[in-house]
């Protein structure tokens, strides 16, 4: 799951102008300053944690297996990841032509529990395991969690493909076809993105297998549809529902799991 899309969400601010007005400015100056500093400033705040995780993940990427997206097939869904999220190709050539100049950097996979019970799995990427351990640990503490092994047996790997709500030709994607397509294509399960921007369209997710992840993304591609990322995720087997008050725990711990630089990737079993 994308963590870094959830945070920003705020309800957009829509400002009225009278040409009869006559009086003072200064609310409407001080509302364009509240929408900056509430709307633009999360956001930005965001995007540039998101853009530092895609970066490690370039890096990482061409480290393990060479900086040529058509050899490496883990890059190359990277840089698609990258180019769905509009990062600018000369920081996606940047990130993968420094691999020499930058750290070593390990690929972690950390199991937790958090309020309720729920399950939580991390992949982080860090040149300095210690310290990533230990910012994990203490956000999990501060926000009811703790590190438990054992908590990946509620998840699964499996291939996701993310696809565009529109088609190459710039048409809208209906469910319908997009099962038909699923089917077509070898995957298991398609169902929209749950986690989106609300003035959005939702991309769809096509399931499948995580040894048939190229060939469906593949498939998909031939049939018209714009494959936005393919990548092999966690999904939970079972989803727990927590009650109100400790739902807004579990929200909090997610949010600060979020903003930890280090963290790339994050999966839990919320319904």
């Amino acid at each position: 799951m994308a963590v870094a899309a959830a945070l920003a969400r705020c309800p957009r601010l829509v400002a009225a102008s009278c040409p009869l007005h006559t009086g003072p400015r200064s609310w409407a100056g001080h509302n364009r300053w509240s929408k900056v500093k509430n709307v633009k400033g999360p956001r930005d705040a965001a995007r540039s944690r998101l853009f530092q995780r895609l970066g490690m993940m370039l890096r990482t990427a061409a480290r393990e297996g060479g900086p040529d997206p058509a050899l490496n097939a883990q890059l190359a869904n990277v840089v698609e990841q990258c180019r769905a999220n509009n990062m600018p190709k000369a920081s996606i050539e940047a990130a993968i032509h420094g691999v020499e100049r930058s750290a070593a950097t390990a690929r972690l996979l950390y199991e937790a529990r958090g309020p309720g019970g729920l399950a939580l799995l991390l992949e982080v990427l860090t040149d300095n395991p210690r310290r990533s351990q230990h910012d994990v640990r203490l956000i999990l503490t501060r926000h009811g969690g703790t590190m438990a092994e054992g908590a990946r047996h509620s998840f699964e790997q499996k291939g996701v493909v993310r696809v565009g709500p529109r088609d190459l030709q710039g048409h809208p994607v209906s469910l319908e076809a997009a099962l038909e397509a699923a089917l077509e294509a070898g995957a298991q399960d398609v169902c929209p993105e749950e986690e989106e921007e609300e003035e959005e369209e939702p991309a769809l997710k096509f399931i499948c297998e995580a040894s048939a992840l190229q060939t469906v993304r593949e498939r998909l591609e031939a049939a018209g549809l714009r494959p936005l990322a393919a990548a092999v995720e966690y999904l939970p087997r079972d989803r727990v529902t927590l009650p109100e008050g400790t739902r807004e725990q579990a929200g909090r711990l997610l949010q600060a799991l979020g903003d930890c630089p280090d963290v790339v990737c994050l999966y839990h079993n919320i319904q």
